[in-house]
């Protein structure tokens, strides 16, 4: 028989159970923690990093003319707050050289003729090269540089002229029709990759310890760190091939050409699967249930794509939130793929992302074996 048949009350012992579950929360700190902490933490954290407006472009400047005019050019490019001028240029070829490394997301050349044209009342015109594999700042670029030449134009123009005398030229390198899966497609390969790896890692110590095996392991002669190696191996040839299979769909089904060496593309790709692998044995260590291990993996994947830089610029971003973003192997494995893929560059120019990477790696998996010792695989 029911209640309702009975004539008691339906909500009858909803207050005791309602109070273990609060006792059963307070006593619970991971619950707590990714309840209440976790979600103002992010907001905090991506409301104040997050910023769509594009300032301060790193650009690289050829000055052949070295004249008053083409120095009063500049300082407008300057004053724009779009552009950098961080670095000057002596040759096409280290201009050029600039922006393929990465260091210059721009390029700004004055021909040697520029002050004489303008004076001698012929159309005087400038250069600017833009890195092509950031849609977003290539588009702000070419409108912001079209406007500075415009406006000065503009000033300089007199009654009897119809032509204005100053023009800019813009040469979109690595991705002339600025194709938004050029952009993110490789940028995505690092997420994919992150998600998938520290997951997969995580849930299979995690899944032991649930069983009961993880302690049976624990009184075998197996040391630490051998266990840490044996149980991430497996998983780092199997990120190999997810990596190659996206590559093959990247390139065929996406049609983003890779303009680099795919081999130098896959040697650099290890430092970065070390690395995710030695977070993944991280978060079996913290986590005690799989619940928890999703949390945690999670908990780190949307730092990784709001703050590498593939989604957002990082020199947009306020300087403590800079700091965070070279804490994550995705920043450095992003400017890889970006590196490799789209703009051809090789190892002297990416190196110090691999080494970086590599360091990383083998912290996280010491880290990870001695916090196994210590938690006695409990």
């Amino acid at each position: 028989m029911t209640l309702a048949k009975r004539g008691g009350n339906p909500f009858s012992g909803a207050w005791p159970v309602c109070r273990k579950e609060f006792t059963h929360i307070s006593r619970d700190r991971a619950t707590l923690f990714f309840a209440l902490l976790l979600p103002v933490m992010q907001l905090m954290l991506f409301g104040f990093a997050i910023d769509t407006n594009i300032r301060q472009i790193p650009t690289i400047v050829l000055d052949e003319a070295r004249t008053q005019e083409s120095r009063r050019l500049l300082e407008m490019f300057a004053n724009s707050d779009a552009f950098k001028l961080d670095s000057i240029a002596r040759s096409d070829r280290e201009m050029q050289n600039a922006i393929v490394s990465g260091k210059a997301k721009a390029g700004i050349k004055i021909p040697v003729d520029f002050s004489r044209r303008l004076q001698d009342g012929q159309q005087a015109t400038i250069l600017v090269l833009i890195d092509g594999s950031d849609s977003t700042v290539t588009n702000y670029a070419v409108n912001v540089s079209s406007g500075i030449m415009l406006q000065e134009s503009l000033r300089r123009l007199t009654g009897g002229n119809v032509t204005l005398p100053l023009e800019v030229r813009h040469a979109v390198l690595f991705n002339p029709s600025t194709r938004s899966a050029n952009f993110f497609v490789p940028g995505m390969i690092a997420i994919v990759l992150q998600a998938m790896i520290i997951m997969l890692v995580a849930f299979s110590i995690v899944r032991e310890r649930e069983k009961g095996t993880l302690e049976q392991l624990a009184l075998t002669p197996v040391k630490p760190l051998g266990l840490m190696v044996g149980k991430m191996t497996p998983y780092g040839l199997l990120g190999f091939l997810e990596l190659c299979t996206i590559l093959i769909l990247m390139r065929f089904v996406f049609q983003v050409p890779i303009h680099g060496s795919l081999l130098l593309l896959l040697l650099l790709s290890l430092p970065f699967l070390l690395t995710i692998l030695g977070i993944g044995l991280l978060v079996s260590t913290k986590a005690k249930t799989q619940t928890e291990a999703f949390q945690l993996a999670m908990g780190s994947l949307l730092p990784s794509v709001f703050l590498s830089g593939y989604m957002f610029l990082i020199d947009n971003m306020p300087l403590v939130f800079q700091w965070i973003s070279h804490l994550m192997p995705a920043t450095y494995y992003i400017a890889i793929l970006r590196g490799v893929v789209l703009r051809g560059a090789g190892f002297g120019d990416l190196w110090v992302n691999a080494a970086v990477l590599t360091v990383m790696g083998t912290g996280a998996i010491l880290l990870a074996a001695r916090q196994f010792v210590r938690s006695g695989a409990q």
